[in-house]
């Protein structure tokens, strides 16, 4: 149904208008024909808003589509005029498909002639000896058109208006034509063929019992019986039959909420399969349902005759959308969405208990010297700890050696509790060996070294030009957004950030990354953007990114916590940098999501691919591996961050081989029998294997957690010996050609990474990065080739692997590109001296 024309029929631009995420100013989300990728204006959005008999049609994000028949939530134009619609459609680079929370919005105006669905070709009109006139008072253009069968296969008018006991002809025409609607009907609860008197007038009829009166303006269209749609399916979809289904168990797990006027098989499935549910159909006209093949035995759902599915689809009246407690059911019949491995023995690697531990760790780092970094929750803590351990491998057989205490000078909860711990900057130099103990403690001094906003929850990178930026946060625990940036050591100023503010509390500990093109990567909530290194200013908006099949709105950082980490770049560094993030959580019910995705930002018109993980998780880790493989572990099936808000551990580990074809990518490895919630964390060691600890969800059904485990991966349980190799020079610049002397190996296969120096917290491993640089072999000497600049490889210190096959080395510590902004010289005040020097 549309709008009374007023214009010449079309679509009119209507401007740029404001968006968010939790309150849209258009309800609907729209599936367009192709995905998102093929997003246009005119071909995919507005025609599916007409399609819908929507008369409000907005593109966002340069491949969103959203629709409504009003404004809502307060929506309006936006007040910084058409500059926030800047990002180009991903089908049309030369239309405008809105940007950040900003929508490109198009109203229609005099549609072609509307449409009523009829259960029936044939009408039953009453005679004229007993119809009463029809009335004269109506609104302009208006006619009668006749008398209908109603409900014999679901509603013919799917936009049920309020009952009105003072109802008239007239009464009922204008309120659909003050709503933009081209049909009415006025419907009785008794009576036969529309003789029913309105009890506003009984001198006019209002329908009678499954009759309907119907008026009109225009041409009238009826349409016949629908039937269940079984041909120009999307993708590989087969329709299978009617399915069973219980309100109290249903058959499918997920519901896609937003197609209360806009269900077909079309929309629905090609969400189901986008997100890797290889079943799923549509019920009682306007729910959309998707799952697994178990989920129908699980439920014990059957199929039930065909004719229980009788309900008009909400968005086309032609097919079939199930029934009252039944689904017209499709199954995935071409190769499969996904593919996982399920290896077993040592090819799915072992957990294995490491030393029982003093503290729980919220952040957790591999040092230069080979140990550990342990930071606790100091003052909010367990009673009589330090703040601080460093965990010597060397000495694990020496409990009290193992532990070296270390001080810290306020609560480090979450990078800062309240007051002045929100300011610290809190600096260690490593130093000691293996089995001997350093010297070197924390430094902190907040009168002499502060950050320039109170920040909890934050997050720092190491930039290109070897500054650290800082990025978000909140005035202490569950305080007020502090959406700004700024740069250590100190240079100028705090950014103002929009995007923070907008998405506060959502966007705590950002995923930030360098770019090899230059800028800076940030994911926050479910959004990503490019920043200009220079100015740290918006360069371009990316696309939303995915939530769960449905909620839109499902989050990847804290509180919904997922994690992140950027793919292997590899020499000479020509392809696109990618990001794979993975798990997170919904607003509301806080169902963990069960997919990963992965964009590569710098490529114009990319957009998020979407790769189902065999399991949901939320506040989960994800280590980097040298062989370029990534282990996710740790976290729960359902919740969010924070003290006792995560259930249902996840005990299982997944690797993600990103040299496979996508789908194809992740493995179901070994389980350990240790809940890992939240305050979990998980970094790569030297040796290769994977430290994991921590758990703190202060939650009565599951336990602190103190002991400290490895994860080994199936490289280290082949058999095949580690090679070993020896290198003088561990200072390297951009570019250089480095002399590596190989000093036991079994193959002729060999292979370099460099892995970032990292800490892991919350999810976040800042500083991650792998790279796999040229390297050439001539009998046991080796010549690796450093990355070519501070883009593609940040300056830092970089865990350097020599692979065998698949068998890493222990690592060597080398520093790569120097320290360009002095940090090594940084803070020049007599209680932080000594001073390592650059």
């Amino acid at each position: 149904m549309s709008a009374s024309p007023t214009k010449a029929v079309g679509w009119y631009a209507a401007g740029c208008y404001v968006d968010a995420g939790g309150s849209r100013t258009l309800r609907y989300g729209m599936q367009v024909p192709g995905g998102a990728g093929s997003m246009t204006v005119e071909a995919s959005c507005n025609s599916v808003c007409q399609d819908s008999k929507y008369t409000i049609a907005g593109v966002e994000y340069g491949g969103e589509c959203y629709c409504d028949n009003s404004y809502q939530n307060g929506g309006g134009p936006a007040p910084d005029g058409n500059s926030g619609c800047n990002m180009p459609c991903n089908g049309n680079a030369n239309e405008t498909c809105g940007g950040s929370n900003r929508l490109n919005v198009y109203t229609y105006y005099s549609r072609p002639p509307s449409t009523a669905t009829s259960s029936s070709s044939t009408t039953a009109p009453t005679s004229t000896s007993s119809q009463a006139p029809v009335p004269t008072g109506l609104h302009v253009n208006w006619t009668y058109n006749g008398c209908y069968i109603d409900n014999a296969n679901g509603r013919i008018m799917m936009n049920q208006q309020q009952d009105n006991q003072q109802q008239t002809v007239e009464s009922c025409v204008n309120t659909c034509a003050g709503l933009g609607y081209v049909v009415a009907a006025a419907l009785a609860a008794s009576g036969s063929q529309c003789g029913m008197s309105c009890p506003g007038n009984t001198t006019e009829y209002c329908g009678a019992g499954g009759r309907v009166s119907v008026y009109n303006k225009g041409n009238l269209t009826v349409y016949q019986p629908p039937k269940p749609q079984n041909s120009s399916l999307p993708g590989n979809w087969t329709l299978k039959g009617c399915l069973t289904d219980n309100a109290d168990k249903r058959t499918f797990p997920y519901r896609i909420t937003n197609m209360v006027n806009n269900n077909t098989a079309t929309n629905c499935l090609s969400l189901c399969s986008q997100f890797g549910y290889p079943a799923g159909g549509m019920e009682f006209g306007s729910e959309c349902y998707c799952g697994d093949f178990s989920d129908i035995v699980n439920a014990g759902a059957t199929i039930a005759p065909d004719s229980d599915c009788n309900m008009a689809c909400s968005g086309d009246a032609t097919t079939i959308c199930g029934g009252p407690s039944r689904i017209s059911y499709y199954a995935w019949t071409g190769d499969p969405l996904y593919t996982w491995a399920r290896p077993t023995g040592p090819a799915a690697g072992e957990y294995q208990f490491l030393i029982g531990g003093v503290v729980i760790p919220l952040i957790t780092s591999q040092t230069i010297t080979g140990k550990v970094t342990f930071l606790e929750k100091f003052g909010t803590g367990a009673p009589n700890t330090t703040g601080a351990y460093e965990l010597d491998l060397a000495q694990l057989n020496n409990f009290t050696a193992a532990w070296r205490p270390m001080h810290v000078k306020s609560d480090i909860f979450c990078a800062g509790w309240a007051n002045d711990a929100t300011y610290g900057i809190r600096l260690y130099w490593p130093d000691g060996s293996p089995g001997v103990a350093g010297k070197n403690d924390w430094q902190e001094n907040v009168n002499e070294v502060s950050l320039q906003n109170g920040r909890w929850h934050p997050t720092p990178m190491i930039m290109a030009n070897g500054s650290i930026l800082v990025v978000g946060g909140q005035q202490g625990s569950n305080g007020s957004p502090v959406p700004t940036l700024e740069i250590l050591p100190r240079a100028g100023g705090v950014i103002h950030c929009d995007w923070l503010a907008r998405t506060d509390p959502y966007n705590l500990y950002p995923f930030l990354a360098v770019l090899p093109s230059g800028g800076v990567f940030v994911a926050y909530y479910n959004e990503a953007r490019i920043l200009d290194e220079g100015s740290l200013q918006t360069a371009r908006t990316l696309p939303n990114i995915p939530g769960a099949v449905n909620d839109f709105d499902g989050g990847l950082t804290y509180p919904f916590e997922g994690t992140a980490v950027l793919l292997p770049q590899h020499a000479p560094y020509s392809y696109p940098l990618e990001v794979l993030i993975c798990g997170g959580s919904t607003p509301g019910p806080e169902i963990a999501l069960d997919n990963c995705v992965t964009l590569a930002p710098e490529t114009r018109g990319a957009n998020w691919t979407i790769e189902r993980m065999p399991s949901a998780r939320v506040i989960s880790c994800m280590a980097a591996l040298p062989d370029g493989t990534y282990l996710i572990l740790n976290g729960g099936q359902q919740g969010r961050a924070s003290f006792g808000l995560a259930v249902n551990p996840n005990r299982n580990a997944v690797l993600y081989d990103p040299s496979k074809p996508l789908h194809n990518r992740m493995s179901v490895m070994a389980n350990t029998t240790t809940d890992r919630l939240y305050h979990s964390e998980a970094i790569l060691l030297q040796d290769g294997r994977v430290l994991v600890s921590g758990s703190d969800p202060e939650d009565d059904r599951y336990a602190p957690e103190y002991r400290v485990e490895v994860f080994v991966p199936p490289y280290l349980l082949s058999g095949n010996p580690q090679p070993t190799f020896n290198i003088v020079n561990k200072d390297w610049s951009y570019g250089q050609s480095i002399t590596v002397t190989l000093t036991s190996a079994h193959s002729g296969s060999i292979r370099a990474s460099l892995l970032g120096a990292e800490s892991s917290t919350h999810g976040n491993s800042m500083g991650q990065r792998t790279l796999f640089p040229d390297i050439s072999c001539s009998g046991n000497t080796c010549t690796i080739t450093s990355p070519p600049n501070a883009h593609v490889c940040p300056p830092g210190w970089f865990m350097s692997f020599t692979l065998d096959e698949p068998t890493p080395s222990v690592a060597t510590f080398v520093r790569i590109g120097g320290d360009p902004a002095g940090l090594g010289n940084w803070p020049n005040f007599d209680d932080f001296k000594p001073l390592p020097g650059v």
